[in-house]
C-alpha cells in the first residue's frame, strides 16, 4: 500500500508540472490579442503596449489602411486573423456590419459617447474625431505663385497640375471621406436648385449627386501626381517638397508640423465645407480572442486610453468627453463641417471604390 501511495504521489507531482493548474492569473498570462490597427504606426504601438501592461494580455497588431483592413476582413471571414479592429473612418465599419463581418457588443462607456459615435446595434463605437483638410508646402506654393487652397475648386487650378496628391478611395478611409464630402456638397448644390435633385426621400444623396462627384474627381485627376495607399502618406510628400498640396486629415498635417515640418507645411480648410471622420472600433465576428477583444473595447473608451494619442502627436478629438483635448488639436468649432451621412457613405463604399478604380485611376499596388 505504501508503495502504491508513493507512486500515486509521484504521478500527481509529475502531472502538476506538465499540466499546471489554471487559475485566473494563469489564464490572463496565457491569453493573447491581435489588433487590426488603422491609425499611424506609432499610435498602434503605444496603444497595444499600454493595453498589454494594463491587462497582462499579450497584445500584437497589424497596421493597415482602412480600405485594406476591410478587404482583409472580407478575405478571412471564415477564419479571422484578428479579434478587434481599431481606428479608421466609420463608413468602413458600417460597410463591414452590413456584410455580416462584425459582432455587436455594448461596452459600459457607450452611453458617454456622442450619438453619432455609436453604430447600429452597437456594431461599432467611435474613439476619435478629425476633420479633412489641405496640407500645403508653403515654399512650393510661393514658387507657383498661388495661395494655400481654401476651397475645393482651388484644387482644380491648372497651376497645380501634377502638384497634388491624395490616397485612393479603394485603399484609404481618408480618400473615401474626401470622395463622400464632394458627394455631400454636390447633393447640397443640386437640392438648393431643385428639391429632390440632391437627396432622395430618405435623405440620402441621389445617384445624380454621386455622378457629379465623379465628374469633379475626373477634373481633379488632371492635377494629381500620385494616389497613395495610405491616407497620411501625401502629407509626407508635401513636407518633402514632392508636391504642393496634400488632401489629408488635418490632424495628420499637424502631426507632421510638430515632428519636423513646422514652417514648411500649413493647414487650411475648404470654406464651402469639409468632411470629417469618426474613428471606429469593433469586435470582429467569429473573433479567435473574443474576451480579450471585449476588454480592449472597454479599455479603449476610457479617458486614460484615449489620452495616449496625444503622447505620440496623434491629435484627434477624443470621443470620451472626460478625456483632455490636446492643446494642438484642431478646434472643430472653427471648421465648416458638412452634414456627413456616415450610414449612406458606408452603404455606397464598395461600389464607389470599385467605380473610382475603373473610371478615375486604378488602386496603387504599393
Amino acid at each position: 500500500m505504501k508503495k502504491k501511495a508513493s507512486l500515486f504521489v509521484l504521478a500527481f507531482a509529475l502531472l502538476a508540472v506538465l499540466v499546471p493548474i489554471v487559475g485566473p492569473a494563469a489564464q490572463a498570462a496565457a491569453e493573447s490579442l491581435t489588433v487590426l490597427c488603422t491609425p499611424q504606426e506609432d499610435w498602434c504601438v503605444a496603444m497595444t503596449q499600454a493595453f498589454q501592461e494594463e491587462t497582462g494580455i499579450e497584445t500584437s497588431y497589424v497596421r493597415m489602411s482602412s480600405g485594406e483592413s476591410l478587404a482583409r476582413i472580407r478575405a478571412t471571414a471564415d477564419d479571422p486573423e484578428f479579434s478587434v479592429w481599431w481606428g479608421g473612418p466609420a463608413d468602413a465599419f458600417i460597410a463591414a456590419y452590413e456584410e455580416g463581418l462584425l459582432e455587436p457588443y455594448e461596452p459600459e462607456l457607450a452611453s458617454v459617447l456622442p450619438p453619432n459615435a455609436v453604430g447600429k446595434d452597437h456594431s461599432w463605437h467611435g474613439v476619435y474625431i478629425g476633420a479633412l483638410g489641405f496640407c500645403s508646402n508653403v515654399d512650393f506654393l510661393n514658387e507657383l505663385g498661388i495661395d494655400p487652397p481654401t476651397s475645393w475648386e482651388d484644387l482644380l487650378n491648372p497651376a497645380l497640375k501634377g502638384n497634388v496628391a491624395m490616397a485612393h478611395p479603394a485603399t484609404s478611409g481618408t480618400a473615401f471621406t474626401t470622395f463622400w464630402t464632394i458627394v455631400t456638397l454636390k447633393a447640397d448644390e443640386m437640392e438648393a436648385e431643385e428639391e429632390g435633385a440632391g437627396y432622395d426621400e430618405d435623405g440620402n444623396p441621389t445617384d445624380a449627386a454621386i455622378d457629379a462627384a465623379f465628374d469633379y474627381f475626373a477634373q481633379l485627376h488632371q492635377n494629381i501626381l500620385q494616389y497613395t495607399r495610405s491616407g497620411s502618406a501625401p502629407g509626407k510628400m508635401a513636407g518633402n517638397g514632392e508636391i504642393a498640396v496634400a488632401i489629408i486629415f488635418s490632424h495628420d498635417c499637424v502631426k507632421l508640423q510638430v515632428e519636423g515640418f513646422e514652417g514648411v507645411l500649413t493647414t487650411t480648410f475648404p470654406e464651402e465645407g469639409t468632411g470629417y471622420e469618426i474613428g471606429g472600433m469593433a469586435l470582429l465576428k467569429n473573433a479567435p480572442e473574443p474576451e480579450a477583444a471585449k476588454q480592449w473595447i472597454e479599455w479603449a473608451l476610457t479617458p486614460e486610453a484615449q489620452a495616449i494619442g496625444a503622447t505620440v502627436n496623434s491629435l484627434q478629438i477624443p470621443t470620451n468627453p472626460n478625456t483632455p483635448v490636446p492643446d494642438l488639436a484642431v478646434n472643430l468649432d472653427e471648421v465648416n463641417l458638412v452634414n456627413y451621412n456616415f450610414t449612406a457613405a458606408g452603404m455606397h463604399r464598395t461600389e464607389i471604390a470599385e467605380r473610382f478604380d475603373a473610371e478615375i485611376a486604378p488602386a496603387p499596388t504599393e
